[in-house]
């Protein structure tokens, strides 16, 4: 298989998952956008492996962008949890909001 298709592939992974993080404001589509940004460079890490046959230093990276990627949703999802208990939604700009404000000394 030719070196071009996964790269295309993770190209409109990648597209997606940007147009996902730029154009939406629900915090769980923006994980899903993110995983999906992370999902097309493990496609492009295991791609260039496949490529090049000497080591296997794409597969490698790629578990640990997948052990990141599972630590980044726990996380995620427990902030989104604490926000739709705390204040009743789950909106990336309502979510700004919630910032104290400074006073001024």
């Amino acid at each position: 298989m030719p070196l071009v298709l996964p790269l295309l592939l993770a190209v409109v992974l990648f597209c997606i998952g940007v147009y996902g993080v730029l154009a939406r404001r629900n915090v769980i589509t923006l994980l899903m956008s993110f995983e999906l940004m992370l999902n097309a460079v493990n496609l492009n890490l295991v791609a260039f492996d496949a490529w090049r046959v000497t080591e296997a230093t794409g597969q490698t990276l790629s578990v640990f962008v997948i052990t990141l990627a599972a630590a980044e949703i726990g996380l995620g999802l427990a902030i989104v949890l604490l926000l739709f208990r705390g204040h009743g939604h789950v909106d990336a700009d309502a979510a700004r909001d919630l910032l104290e404000p400074e006073e001024a000394s």
